[in-house]
């Protein structure tokens, strides 16, 4: 089954608690405070694979979480950081949270930090100052961020195959390239999309995909062809395959061209080329009396017997000139919007002492609280200093 979209929840690694640690060495009995700090947690990465081709890679995990950074150490150790958690993606996935698009992985190879690890804590060395020379306390690590995400793969093809249900566009695709999709007498043979190649006697390739076909009302979710209309916006160019002996062939583009416009999305300003296909089962192909200056082409052929295939492998190689490579920043990263999740600014933080842990600023509600403590190490019986009182932990 071709997976086009993945909900995912993923978790950044927690930072490192800071060391509380004494130097403790023979003939020096007052060494001073000497915790390192801990390591910064592991982030969640998605990293455009070019290899990939659906989203099915990610398998039915759901959620994703990063190390944490490993703790600080005596004699100034620094703990290590955790590592991160890079999840390969195919190219042209758009990330959304909260419906709104904040990362598209358009070029090979790009990557995007989508959940950053906390920062790790400061050991008890960072806070000696000449009026506090032993500390007894340390920082614990910050939490990673958190965020559900929706994962929506747009193909990225130099030609896409659309048309009626039984217009043929398997067969066609069976002809020009070497995709081996489905094919049979009956509507909705094409039940997902698929991806072949064309190849060319320079040795370069085109690929074409070919979608379910497309039914009145698609645009507004009706049949099965709604689902994939979004695999059409990176399509160089669109092939209209029309059923000639179905009827007549300008009215059925025009009901193709109608749902690509009320979709919206720039598919009704694309390029475009008028397959008329099964030219084996009427006497002579029918004229396509249609004037629009987005079409840049029509051929008639023969899915079924091969006639026109060739003429029109040769034209789609010419409609469809090498793309110029995508623009990639230093860091890999296509232009787009970078989405790094905002977590609201923490009024307090929790440091640990050597009698337990202790809360700075404003205290959360209690659950909230409880829950920070418990990330934190805290257990049933800990004391817990909050302002000038000690409580002990449920």
């Amino acid at each position: 089954m071709f997976h086009d979209r993945a909900r995912i929840h993923v978790e950044a690694g927690r930072g490192g608690d800071g060391g509380l640690s004494f130097r403790r060495e023979k003939f020096v009995p007052k060494g001073g405070p000497d915790g390192g700090d801990g390591g910064r947690g592991g982030d969640v990465v998605l990293v455009a694979d070019p290899e990939l081709r659906d989203l099915s890679s990610l398998g039915a995990r759901r959620s994703f979480k990063a190390r944490r950074g490993e703790p600080g150490r005596g004699g100034g150790k620094h703990g290590a950081d955790g590592a991160d958690v890079e999840l390969r993606v195919p190219v042209g996935t758009q990330v959304y949270a909260d419906e709104e698009v904040v990362a598209d992985l358009a070029a090979p190879n790009a990557r995007v930090v989508v959940a950053r690890g906390g920062a790790g804590g400061r050991g008890n060395r960072q806070f000696a100052t000449p009026t506090r020379q032993t500390p007894r306390f340390a920082e614990t690590g910050l939490p990673g961020e958190e965020v559900d995400l929706e994962l929506r793969l747009k193909l990225l093809t130099d030609a896409a195959l659309v048309g009626l249900p039984n217009a043929g566009k398997s067969s066609l695709l069976r002809r020009i390239s070497n995709a081996k999709p489905k094919v049979a007498d009956y509507p909705f043979t094409t039940l997902q999309p698929v991806l072949g190649t064309v190849d060319s006697p320079d040795g370069r390739q085109l690929t074409v995909a070919d979608v379910p076909g497309l039914i009145k009302g698609a645009s507004r979710g009706v049949g099965l062809g709604h689902e994939f209309l979004a695999h059409l916006e990176r399509a160089r160019l669109l092939l209209h395959v029309i059923d000639v002996a179905a009827g007549d062939a300008t009215e059925q583009f025009r009901h193709i061209d109608h749902e690509l416009a009320e979709y919206g999305a720039g598919l009704a300003e694309r390029r475009q080329a008028v397959v008329l296909n099964k030219i084996d089962l009427v006497p002579e192909p029918p004229p396509f009396e249609l004037h629009d200056e987005r079409v840049v082409g029509v051929f008639p052929v023969s899915a079924a017997t091969g006639r026109g295939v060739e003429q029109l492998k040769r034209k789609l190689l010419e409609l469809c000139p090498p793309a110029p490579p995508l623009e990639v920043d230093p860091e890999g990263l296509v232009d787009f919007l970078v989405y790094r999740p905002q977590p609201r600014a923490a009024t307090y933080r929790i440091l640990r002492t050597d009698r337990g842990f202790r809360v700075l600023g404003t205290p959360p509600p209690v659950e909230q609280l409880e829950a920070a403590l418990r990330a934190a190490g805290a257990r049933a019986g800990s004391a817990v200093e909050v302002g000038d009182e000690t409580l002990v932990l449920d």
